[in-house]
C-alpha cells in the first residue's frame, strides 16, 4: 500500500519530474521541480491555496513517482516529453506540441550555411540540439558567424557566384564572401569543420579566448566590448548544456542500469534494474524491475539473465540498448534478438559523451528506487508471488507467466466490443492490451461476440512472428460462467491450442466470487491473495471494455446529418459549418451560396441542395 505521508519524507532535494497516478494507476499529472522535496510536498499541504483544479486533482492522487535529473532545464524537457506521451488529465495547459530550436549546418551543400530551425528533417544536414532557449541559440549562431565566418544567406552556391553584391555580414566581418569567391572552397570547409567541432561541445578553447579578450577590453576601459564577450560566454554555456533527456536525432533505444544492495539478509541481495525508454530521441517513460538476487551472484550475471528474460517477451525491441558493462553472452543474445526482430540489435557500453550521461541518469534513479522502495517493492513482490502460487494450486499448473482476460461490452447489442487485458508475472501490461470491434455478430449475442474475439486473437498469433500477439498466454480468463468458458474451449480446440481456460464468477452484486476450473467452481474467500489478483484482473477487463465502448458511442453521437451527403467529408463539413454557422442555414442556402464555400464545387453544391430538398419533401 502506498503511504503518501511516508513517501513524502523520502523525496530528494534535487531537480526532476514528478508523476501523479490516479485510482486506476493512470497518470493524471506530470510536473517539474527545482527541488522535488519542496514542490511535491506543497500539493499535500492543507494550508496552501492551490486553486480549484489542483485541489480536485489532489483528491484523486493515489501514488506518485519521480525521475531525478541534473538540472531544471533537463526536467523541463522531460516534463514536456512525458506530457506529450501520456496526455495527463490535469495537464490541460501543457499539452501543446511545442517544438524546440535546433542549430542546422547544411553540410550537404558546397558552401554550408548555419541556420536556426525548429524542424528536424532527413536532408543530410547536421543538426545540433534540441535546445530550450531560442534566444541563446540565436546568440550562439551569431557567435559562430563571428568566429568562423559561416554564411547564413540563401544564395545557391556555386551556381549564383558573382551574381550578388557583398552583403552587410561581410562588412561586419561575419562572412568571408564565398559568393564572390573571396575564400576557397577548401578553406571555407575547414572553417565549417571548426564550427562543427565547436558546436559538438569542444568550446573551452573558445571560452578561454573570449575570457582573455573580455579581460583585455576591461583593462583598456572598453566596457561595451567586454560586456559583449561576457554575454557571449554566458550564451555558450547556457546553450551548450548537455541535453540528456532529449537526444540528437530520432533514434529508439533502451537505457538499462542496475543497482544492488550489498547488505545481505535471509533472501540474499536486493536489486533494481531500471530501464529508460527513448523513442524518436526522447525519453517517454521508464520501468523498474525489483530483483531478488542469490548470494554470490554478480551484477554481470544478474544483468545477463535479466536481458534474456525481459526481451524474450518484449513486443518491441529497439536497435540500440545501452548497458553499464558488457554482457557475458552479449554476442549470442544480440544474434538471437536479431533473428526474432528482423533487425540488428546492438548492445552499447558508452565510455563518454551523451550516452554515458543517459546511463548515469538511469543509474542514479535506480539507486534512489532501491533505497526508497526496497521494503515496498519487496512486499509487493511477495504479495504478487503469493497470489500466483495460490492460483497455480487452484488451477493446477506449474507456471503462470502471462494471463489474458476477455470481456464483451454492448448496449442492447449495439456497438458490441471486446477487450483483452494482459497481466505478466501478476502485473498489468497495458502495452499488450487490445480492443476488438465486433464485425460478424449483430444484436446482443455475447457468446458469438466472444467467439469472434478469441478466434481473431489466436489466429492473429500465427500471422506475425514477433509482436504482442505472438506470445501465447499460460491462462485465459473469461469474464463469465461456464458458457463463456465453453466458447473459449471450442475456439482453442479448433485451433489446436492447449491453454488453460478459467472462468471468473461474480455474485449478485457483480463482485468477484470465485473461479471455474475444469467444470468445478472454486470459492476464493479462503485464498485472499488470489482473490485480490482475480478481482483486479476482472475489474481491469471490464473497465477497458467499457472505456472502448463509450468512446465508440461518443463518436456515434456526434454524427452529423451532413455526413449522409455524398461527397461531403470531414473537411467540407467543417468548412460549411464555419461559413453558414448551422445546419439549418446550410439547408436553406442556394447552389450559388453553397459554391462560395472553399472546396464546394458545383456538383457538390447540387448534392447538398438536392439532399435537403428531398429530405423536406418526405
Amino acid at each position: 500500500m502506498f503511504n503518501i505521508e511516508e513517501e513524502l519524507k523520502k523525496l530528494p532535494p534535487k531537480p526532476g519530474v514528478y508523476i501523479m497516478h490516479g485510482e486506476n494507476d493512470e497518470i493524471i499529472y506530470v510536473g517539474k521541480a527545482i527541488s522535488l522535496r519542496n514542490r511535491v510536498r506543497q500539493y499535500f499541504q492543507t494550508s496552501r491555496t492551490k486553486g480549484a483544479k489542483i485541489d480536485q486533482m489532489v483528491t484523486h492522487i493515489r501514488r506518485f513517482e519521480y525521475i531525478v535529473t541534473d538540472s531544471e532545464l533537463e526536467a523541463l524537457v522531460l516534463e514536456c516529453n512525458l506530457i506529450k506521451e501520456h496526455r495527463p488529465k490535469y495537464n490541460t495547459m501543457l499539452t501543446d506540441d511545442k517544438t524546440y530550436p535546433f542549430i542546422k549546418i547544411t553540410v550537404n551543400e558546397d558552401y554550408p550555411r548555419i541556420l536556426f530551425t525548429r524542424q528536424l528533417k532527413k536532408d543530410k544536414a547536421k543538426y545540433f540540439g534540441p535546445f530550450v532557449s531560442a534566444y541563446s541559440v540565436k546568440a550562439v549562431i551569431d557567435l559562430v558567424k563571428k568566429l568562423f565566418k559561416i554564411r547564413n544567406c540563401n544564395i545557391p552556391l556555386p551556381k549564383n557566384m558573382y551574381k550578388e553584391r557583398l552583403c552587410l555580414y561581410y562588412h561586419l566581418h561575419q562572412c568571408d564572401g564565398p559568393c564572390q569567391n573571396l575564400i576557397s572552397k577548401e578553406e571555407y570547409r575547414k572553417n565549417v569543420n571548426r564550427a562543427i567541432d565547436f558546436l559538438d561541445g569542444n568550446v573551452e578553447s573558445t571560452i578561454n579566448e573570449l575570457t582573455e579578450k573580455m579581460n583585455k577590453h576591461s583593462e583598456n576601459l572598453e566596457f561595451e566590448e567586454s560586456i559583449e564577450c561576457r554575454d557571449l560566454i554566458d550564451s555558450i554555456r547556457k546553450v551548450m548544456e548537455k541535453q540528456k533527456i532529449t537526444e540528437y536525432g530520432d533514434e529508439d533505444r533502451d537505457i538499462i542500469a542496475i543497482s544492488m544492495d550489498t547488505a545481505m539478509d535471509f533472501r540474499g541481495k536486493d536489486g533494481v534494474v531500471s530501464i529508460f525508454f527513448m523513442r524518436k530521441g526522447k525519453i517517454i517513460g521508464r520501468e523498474h524491475n525489483f530483483m531478488n538476487i542469490k548470494e554470490g551472484e554478480s551484477k554481470e550475471e544478474v544483468l545477463n539473465t535479466f536481458v534474456k528474460q525481459y526481451y524474450s517477451q518484449c513486443p518491441y525491441i529497439p536497435k540500440e540498448i545501452i548497458l553499464p558493462f558488457e554482457l557475458r553472452e552479449g554476442e549470442l543474445i544480440s544474434r538471437w534478438l536479431r533473428e526474432n526482430t528482423g533487425h540488428k540489435v546492438e548492445f552499447i557500453v558508452p565510455k563518454k559523451g551523451p550516452k554515458l550521461k543517459l546511463l548515469e541518469l538511469a543509474k542514479e534513479n535506480a539507486d534512489i528506487i532501491l533505497k526508497k522502495d526496497r521494503e515496498r517493492l519487496s512486499n509487493e513482490e511477495k504479495r504478487i508471488q503469493n497470489a500466483l502460487n495460490q492460483l497455480k494450486e487452484i488451477i493446477g499448473i506449474d507456471k503462470i507467466n502471462r494471463m489474458e482476460a476477455y470481456d464483451i461490452s454492448n448496449t442492447s447489442g449495439l456497438q458490441s466490443v471486446g477487450s483483452m487485458v494482459v497481466f505478466v508475472n501478476g502485473k498489468p501490461k497495458p502495452s499488450d492490451y487490445r480492443k476488438f470491434k465486433i464485425k460478424t455478430i449483430n444484436g446482443p449475442n455475447d457468446y458469438g461476440s466472444m467467439e469472434e474475439v478469441l478466434t481473431r486473437r489466436f489466429t492473429h498469433s500465427r500471422d506475425k512472428e514477433f509482436d504482442s500477439f505472438s506470445y501465447l498466454p499460460d491462462v485465459v480468463l473469461m469474464d463469465g460462467g461456464k458458457g463463456q468458458v465453453n466458447i473459449a474451449k471450442k475456439v482453442l480446440e479448433k485451433l489446436n491450442l492447449n491453454i488453460k481456460i478459467v472462468g471468473m464468477i461474480k455474485d449478485d452484486n457483480h463482485n468477484t466470487r470465485g473461479l471455474i476450473v475444469d467444470n468445478k467452481e472454486y470459492d476464493l474467500s479462503k485464498a485472499q491473495g488470489a482473490f485480490n489478483l482475480i478481482t483486479q484482473i476482472q475489474d481491469e477487463a471490464h473497465r477497458f471494455a467499457i472505456t472502448y465502448h463509450r468512446s465508440l458511442r461518443a463518436k456515434e453521437s456526434i454524427h452529423s446529418v451532413l455526413d449522409d451527403i455524398r461527397g461531403v467529408g470531414a473537411i467540407r463539413r467543417k468548412k460549411l459549418l464555419m461559413h453558414f454557422k448551422s445546419v439549418e442555414n446550410i439547408s436553406k442556402a442556394s447552389i450559388e451560396e453553397l459554391m462560395e464555400v472553399d472546396t464546394i464545387t458545383e456538383n457538390i453544391a447540387n448534392e447538398i441542395y438536392n439532399f435537403f430538398r428531398k429530405d423536406s419533401s418526405k
